[in-house]
């Protein structure tokens, strides 16, 4: 049955009607999408053993970090975050930018109202005389409804909405991606503070006895027991140690501007709570099976959202090698005096079909579908990407925490024993066994070892944040935002 003889049998509603049925009924053209096989890892490097599905992802952040302190610190940037704001921001433009989209599927309709007059001239060719036109003004009053509607026969309307809640949804995984990121680098930079605060507290009790140290050979000095060598050797081994203090200060100034920043607030000082030396790193930390990266890491999920919105684009661009099918109507009525508007006599209506069909257009669609095609093997390729980088993101943190807790084992075995080195030079020293070069080096490799420890401490608090960051832990959609405020 024709569209014709619908509109001129059964009226404009069910020819109307019947389009809209058949439209909706059509597939549309190009590709559906279809996930790339990206055949992950068995489990990730440097797991020992059989992989579990059990993750330390699985937890929360705020269990994961549990220090009172910590956790207000990262409650604090998750509201005041001004990078948290522009990416919420922007997942609320491409919610209604997908709305737009989704609107063009349906008919836009719309009225209007309106007064016009005009007066023509009596001398114009051929002349009008009094007796045929009294009057020469005229004016009249006007009302009409219009509707105008684009019949999405070959689905590009439909692949531009499928593109755009793709795009809709990549910006959300954009934001939770932001919200990962900001509470690992809040932990970072918080367990960094923790770490130069112990630094500066091993800098300050080695300074105090640096300075006991010269005031005992000073004495000495001046008894007649020790020579100005020795005077000398122990002001220039306080200086060492008095040197790294303003260092220390620096970079603890300079990394409470960073977290303050992160916080949202003007660079101030940040509150500290329980010491690095009382902390004390999981005992286990799962990492969980690689399969599980493709659903749970933001950037790799935001990157397949654009990937799928590339696959929409691609049919939309297709779509326009296909006819156009546009219908309009408008309803109204004129009349030159406000109270004609209702009578029959002053109804107007119209309605139009067409379609249009490119022919020629200078290569412009196919080239535009060429470029539709490049920009999904783009997105395609970055997809994979990011699964890559995923994979390894794990891995490196595997390793780094494996490593630094070999580290930490082999520097402690170092600190004790330099402990009990420092003690027997300084006995030894005093019994007239050897010289004072054993003491000053001691003491050195002594502060150095103890930094190093600090260092090693903080870095490893640091692998753990950098580890739960690279899992993409802790915001999966059924877990509320953050724990409750006790």
């Amino acid at each position: 049955m024709s569209t014709r003889y619908l509109l001129r049998r059964g009226g404009v509603l069910p020819a109307v009607l019947a389009l809209a049925a058949f439209a909706a009924g059509c597939a549309a053209v190009g590709p559906n999408y279809k996930r790339p096989e990206l055949a992950p890892p068995i489990q990730y490097r440097g797991v020992q053993g059989a992989a579990a599905a059990e993750s330390l992802a699985d937890l929360p952040w705020w269990q994961v970090f549990d220090a009172p302190t910590l956790q207000a610190l990262i409650r604090e940037g998750i509201g005041n975050n001004l990078d948290l704001k522009v990416a919420s921001a922007r997942v609320v433009e491409s919610r209604a930018l997908a709305g737009v989209a989704k609107s063009f599927l349906y008919p836009q309709v719309g009225i209007g109202f309106g007064a016009s007059g005009d007066q023509v001239s009596r001398l114009q060719d051929p002349p009008l005389t009094t007796d045929k036109v009294p009057d020469r003004s005229s004016q009249n009053w006007a009302f009409n409804a219009t509707v105008s509607w684009e019949v999405d026969l070959f689905g590009r309307i439909r692949r531009g909405k499928e593109s755009a809640f793709a795009q809709y949804l990549a910006t959300e995984e954009g934001r939770r991606g932001v919200l990962v990121t900001l509470v690992g680098d809040i932990a970072s930079a918080y367990f960094s503070l923790q770490e130069l605060d112990l630094e500066l507290e091993i800098a300050r009790r080695t300074l105090k006895i640096n300075d006991d140290s010269v005031v005992y050979y000073q004495t000495r000095l001046a008894g007649g027991v020790s020579n100005r060598l020795e005077v000398d050797q122990a002001k220039a081994n306080r200086a060492v140690t008095a040197t790294a203090i303003p260092d220390i200060e620096q970079q603890i100034a300079l990394t409470e501007n960073a977290l303050s920043v992160l916080l949202g607030h003007p660079p101030s000082a940040i509150t500290r709570g329980q010491a690095l030396v009382e902390r004390k790193a999981p005992p286990s930390i799962p990492a969980g099976l690689p399969a599980q990266l493709l659903a749970r890491r933001p950037d790799v999920v935001q990157a397949e959202q654009l990937l799928v919105a590339s696959n929409a684009d691609v049919g939309a661009a297709k779509a326009l090698f296909y006819p156009t099918i546009s219908l309009t109507g408008s309803a109204g009525s004129i009349s030159g005096a406000l109270s004609d508007f209702m009578r029959p006599d002053a109804m107007v209506w119209s309605l139009a079909a067409g379609i249009f069909q490119p022919i020629y257009a200078g290569g412009r669609i196919k080239q535009n579908y060429e470029a539709a095609k490049a920009r999904f093997d783009q997105a395609l390729a970055a997809y994979q990407k990011a699964a890559l980088s995923a994979y390894r993101d794990v891995a490196d943190s595997l390793v780094t925490i494996e490593k630094l807790t070999a580290r930490r084992k082999e520097i402690e075995t170092g600190v004790d024993a330099l402990r009990d080195a420092t003690q027997l030079a300084r006995s030894r020293y005093e019994n007239g066994l050897s010289s004072y070069i054993e003491v000053l080096l001691a003491d050195q490799q002594l502060f150095q070892q103890e930094r190093l420890l600090a260092q090693t401490r903080g870095a490893q608090l640091t692998a753990l944040a950098q580890f739960y960051r690279s899992l993409g832990g802790g915001w999966q959609p059924e877990q509320p935002a953050a724990p409750p405020v006790k």
